[in-house]
């Protein structure tokens, strides 16, 4: 059996569709994803690189489709025929969200320990010392030092916040995690160490993780393979390196060269 056949694949999408009234969001979207695959969706703005996204997390409803995830006894459930408890469940352990905007995945007003800790808690685990051991643990491994642990994320920067939350959806072992331009509206610099952080921790954890981004150079440094969306179709995909160095649809080809001449 191939490793990457569709009996093991961890989500399968089948034709999902999103309209918006007339308008369309995302049309007959079909791919399988892979345990420890990184794949990434680019696109300019509009293109249906997020409605794909939210409709893949739960947090919208397509028009049309399907998407099935393999659950950890092996079973491959439609996610749209889960029980609101049953979708929770999936993302409060199995699934992280990175935010663009780190406050959308933050509670803002608890401290940096508490925003990690109530994952656990959130899994069952009661014991104060052993969730705040863990939360300084993952703090210390998203580069915040533990001195930060009872600030509240409104005293961090950018980049810190962004940390954080990854850390906050990282702590309970996630199989899957969908990112959302988690480098948007950051400086080139904490971008640089953003990524260099994502992409250490996607390769020690094994994680499967669905990326949107508007950023060719993200796609390439964290991705293994590229969507390209346009006008709500998937008119490209392929290994990254292939498709970005060697791409056949004149608006890859467009994007590409336009990244290039920067």
């Amino acid at each position: 059996m191939s490793l990457f056949s569709s009996d093991n694949a961890l989500l399968q999408v089948h034709g999902v569709t999103k309209y918006y009234g007339s308008r369309i969001g995302c049309k007959n979207v079909s791919f399988d994803l892979w345990p420890g695959e990184v794949l990434a969706i680019v696109g300019e703005s509009g293109s249906g690189k997020t409605t794909l996204l939210n409709c893949m997390s739960t947090h919208l409803a397509p028009t049309a489709g399907a998407i099935e995830y393999r659950m950890r006894d092996g079973s491959m459930r439609n996610l749209y025929q889960l029980s609101e408890a049953e979708r929770r469940l999936l993302m409060r352990t199995d699934w992280g969200f990175v935010h663009q905007n780190a406050a959308d995945g933050l509670r803002m007003t608890v401290s940096a320990g508490a925003n990690v800790g109530e994952r656990l808690m959130a899994v069952g685990d009661r014991h104060y010392g052993r969730i705040r051991e863990t939360a300084n643990d993952w703090l210390g491994r998203v580069e915040i030092t533990s001195d930060r642990i009872d600030d509240d994320p409104r005293s961090f920067s950018g980049g810190m916040r962004q940390r954080l939350q990854i850390a906050r959806n990282l702590v309970t072992q996630p199989r899957l995690v969908f990112m959302d331009e988690p480098t948007g509206g950051l400086d080139v610099s904490v971008q640089a160490r953003l990524l260099d952080l994502l992409r250490r921790l996607v390769s020690e954890l094994g994680l499967s993780v669905v990326i949107v981004t508007h950023d060719l150079a993200v796609a390439r440094l964290l991705s293994h393979r590229i969507m390209v969306m346009r006008q709500g179709h998937v008119i490209e995909t392929g290994l990254t390196d292939q498709v970005l160095d060697d791409p056949r649809e004149p608006y890859t080809q467009l994007l590409v060269s336009s990244i290039l001449q920067v």
